[in-house]
């Protein structure tokens, strides 16, 4: 195992490896980690070897080509992901192209995984590998498959960084926690989040994750007194609560793109009694905004309504001009695209070798959208 995560001094050797390649606005700060604003998904394709491969080589030459952030998640393809994720980042270690400590890799915990493939029969799966060994009380279980308790949280860590071949796992996100709103009242599951963080918490004090965050798909796009919504300050309370002003919540994760823009649009947070956006209110907190689905999974790849193609000039395709929206958004730190194909790996890293759109040019493609 690597003994090492991501630090100031590898993150910022990572950018200077490409200077005069790539603009330095490609690059942002955050917790004193240097993060490329384009980072490669490892979510979507079939459970087999054939896209482990094709995950693996496409890892490595986004990596080499700047992005230094890699998202994946425990239930991705079966912990295939993981595992692929890590397999790459070997790869990319022993051929010297990169030193760990250049390179943030965020995983995440929520769902109950498979092992390496789809079973006939799910209960039992999970029956053999958390109900009977006492690492989860199917009470604690909402959907039939998503749990954030403490114990649940560890063993999702100690198996992540098993599968990624990790000492310590950079970010570390609660995997849609507004899924438990589902099932559970709202006292509930701010106990429950509580008992979350304490886990987060002391994998942190103990080196086996860096930081800490929530990665959500409705939580932070709904209106205050919807089922699944998520306060910002109430889940920045949580933290404080148990980790004090040191807490290593530190990144939040919502769907950003050009068809779902809420983060930057909707005032649906309160921060000290005043309503605005997520981004504003993550920015209060000093907490970044990762974008994932930046291409919405493909849908965002091709016919773009011609006034939103107007408004980003100078790029060859509908999913360029899609990623170049999301990363150019102020607040916005990361946006995730997957990719699991080479071409798919070069067209995007064409968009890195661009400068983000400036202010002006942002706010009109906004308002073209």
């Amino acid at each position: 195992m690597s003994l090492s995560h991501a630090t100031a001094e590898g993150t910022a050797r990572f950018q200077a490896r490409f200077a005069g390649i790539l603009p330095a606005e490609h690059f942002r700060s955050h917790c004193g980690l240097t993060v490329s604003s384009i980072g490669i998904g490892t979510y979507l394709g079939s459970a087999d070897a054939t896209t482990d491969q094709l995950y693996e080589d496409a890892i490595c030459h986004a990596v080499e080509g700047g992005v230094n952030l890699i998202d994946t998640a425990i239930n991705y393809r079966c912990m295939r992901s993981e595992r692929t994720t890590g397999r790459a980042l070997q790869r990319l270690l022993l051929s010297g192209r990169i030193s760990r400590d250049e390179v943030l890799v965020a995983t995440k915990g929520g769902y109950l995984p498979f092992d390496s493939d789809i079973p006939d029969d799910p209960y039992a799966t999970f029956m053999d590998a958390y109900y009977r060994p006492a690492i989860l009380d199917q009470r604690e279980v909402v959907s039939g498959c998503h749990a954030i308790s403490p114990r649940f949280i560890a063993d999702q860590i100690s198996r992540s960084r098993r599968n990624l071949e990790l000492e310590t796992i950079d970010i570390y996100y609660l995997h849609n926690p507004e899924e438990q709103l589902d099932e559970i009242d709202r006292s509930t599951f701010v106990k429950r989040l509580t008992g979350a963080f304490e886990a987060l918490e002391h994998a942190a004090s103990k080196g086996e994750i860096q930081m800490y965050g929530v990665a959500t798909w409705n939580g932070f796009r709904l209106s205050e007194g919807e089922p699944g919504y998520l306060s910002l300050s109430e889940v920045v309370d949580i933290a404080m609560a148990v980790g004090g002003e040191g807490h290593r919540f530190r990144v939040v994760q919502l769907p950003f793109n050009v068809a779902m823009c809420e983060a930057l649009t909707k005032t649906n947070q309160v921060v000290r009694g005043e309503h605005c956006t997520l981004v504003e209110a993550a920015n209060r907190f000093d907490i970044a905004v990762v974008a994932s689905a930046s291409l919405l999974q493909a849908r965002l790849c091709r016919d773009l309504p011609r006034r939103v193609t107007a408004a980003l000039p100078g790029l060859r395709t509908d999913a360029q001009r899609s990623l170049q929206f999301a990363r150019s958004a102020p607040g916005i730190k990361v946006a995730l695209v997957g990719m699991k194909h080479l071409d798919h790996v070069e067209e995007n890293l064409a968009v890195a070798a661009l400068p983000p759109m400036t202010a002006e040019t942002f706010s009109a493609a906004l308002v073209a959208h």
